[in-house]
């Protein structure tokens, strides 16, 4: 037994001083190799979303102000630069200079280990613990898209999901930096945690809009779990982002909101900048202001993930109509939105077996993974939009609302704001107040209407491609400066 014990103790040592060493050795190739180039760490390239958006204008940005710098786009996405080039102009609208450099995170670390290892491997996994045997380390396949998607899902972590998703979010930068690393690293998803890393190989640091902790737990966690733990659970994750947050050489945010939290999380006053995401208002400002009225149409823009909260929108919505007065015109509902992975379709699927419990198959219309051009049609004859993000603190889809003439109903924001003391859109928080907006809104006089949706459309201007490309070459500019490089 001792002699048992002894053996282990020896082999997981050397295991421990070879994983030191090679990180060690691979840190030292990577600040060494180091390449004149900026690389965006943004996991989902194929989600549909906001954020994907904001990736593509930070792009199309850096070709504008920095045309010699290379570019890279971490991505788990198997997809060529000339796919993703297309898909930023199809999806969004952003026509890029030229297409970006794809560097793919294949696993290595994590693959099956040579034959003559595998057994002495698995041993010695079983001597550490028994529900070892279920490692990694056993694979016999090379990693696919979703054993990759693994590391930074929320339902891979039941519990503690934001921790879990963080290290996750680690590992995939660690493979990234193995195979390409930059001289400057941005990351605009939202995995602060990975500045540490980025740091540690010799990167100058920025991060974009996303917000600074992923609240995928709210919505994951086990309601015991979360609040047996929630206040410590907090507070190490707080002082994770301020540890790794004050890491950065640039913080840009997308509000004031977000702004004051980075302020007191990161303590980089100097090094923030509020930045507004880049929304095509010059675009849909041109759409008319006159609406269809024999049948009000009202939208909802936003990937199929439990954040959008699509249920509660098809719930008000359902009860809207089921109150509507009968010589009314009957309204309708267009779901417009992406899936990211397979959790996201089943979501949908739900969505869609909801709405035929409810008798909405002809009030209710889906639009997956339509192109942009789609989009602008949709909110040509759109009167309203639903939002009912109550975590997210800008919403690209409510400017594109806005920017439409479509009056916003959602959460409060700092985007729809009084303008001059003239409403730009309806606020809301649960069940009955979106059902009561839906129908302020389908059954306000035309004149009103259009009142409000030329207020609406004015004050989206501060949002536009145009403002963002000037405030973002500005903040990016002392980082990329020669005199700032090491």
């Amino acid at each position: 037994m001792a002699l048992r014990v002894l053996l282990s103790t020896t082999l997981l040592s050397s295991l421990l001083s070879l994983v030191l060493f090679s990180a060690v050795a691979a840190v030292i190739s990577g600040r060494r190799g180091r390449r004149t180039a900026v690389g965006f760490f943004h996991p989902y390239t194929n989600d549909g979303g906001g954020g994907e958006r904001v990736l593509w204008c930070f792009v199309r940005a850096m070709q504008e102000e920095n045309p010699d710098l290379d570019r890279a786009v971490f991505t788990v996405d198997d997809a060529s630069p000339q796919s993703l080039a297309a898909r930023a102009l199809d999806r969004f609208g952003v026509k890029l200079l030229r297409p970006p450099q794809s560097s793919v995170l294949n696993l290595r670390y994590m693959s099956a280990p040579p034959a003559r290892f595998r057994s002495i491997i698995s041993k010695f996994l079983l001597v550490l613990d028994r529900r070892a045997r279920t490692s990694v380390f056993l694979m016999e396949a090379d990693e696919t898209k979703d054993q990759l998607m693994k590391w930074i899902e929320e339902h891979t972590y039941p519990h503690f999901t934001m921790i879990g998703q963080s290290l996750g979010s680690v590992y995939l930068l660690w493979e990234a930096l193995c195979k390409f690393t930059p001289q400057f690293y941005f990351d605009i998803s939202g995995y602060a945690i990975t500045y540490s890393l980025a740091r540690i190989f010799g990167c100058k640091l920025g991060y974009g809009f996303s917000r600074v902790l992923q609240h995928s737990s709210m919505y994951n966690n086990d309601a015991p779990i979360a609040i047996r733990c929630k206040l410590v659970y907090y507070t190490i994750f707080s002082w994770l982002s301020w540890s790794v947050g004050s890491c950065a050489h640039l913080a840009m945010v997308n509000s004031s909101w977000t702004r004051s939290l980075i302020d007191c999380l990161w303590k980089i006053p100097p090094l923030t900048k509020r930045v507004y995401p880049p929304c095509d208002t010059s675009s849909l400002q041109m759409l008319p202001l006159g609406k269809p009225v024999k049948s009000p149409v009202i939208i909802s823009v936003g990937q199929f993930c439990p954040e959008k909260a699509h249920s509660l929108q098809l719930e008000a919505f359902a009860h809207a109509v089921g109150i509507l007065d009968q010589d009314m015109p009957r309204p309708k509902l267009q779901f417009m939105g992406s899936c990211r992975n397979k959790q996201d379709e089943e979501r949908l699927w739900k969505l869609k077996e909801r709405c035929r419990e409810l008798n909405l198959d002809n009030f209710v219309e889906f639009h997956r993974d339509a192109s942009y051009r789609d989009l602008v049609q949709l909110l040509c004859g759109a009167v309203s939009g639903l939002h009912s993000m109550i975590d997210e603190h800008f919403g690209i889809s409510v400017v594109e609302y806005m920017a439409s003439a479509v009056i916003p109903i959602g959460p409060k924001m700092d985007i729809a704001l009084n303008e001059g003391g003239r409403k730009t859109g309806f606020l809301a928080s649960n069940k009955e107040e979106y059902t009561e907006a839906i129908l302020k809104v389908i059954t306000m006089a035309e004149a009103e209407r259009l009142a409000i949706a030329a207020v609406v459309r004015k004050c989206t201007q501060r949002f536009s491609e145009q403002k963002f490309f000037k405030d973002f070459k500005a903040a990016v500019q002392p980082i990329l400066a020669p005199k700032s490089s090491s």
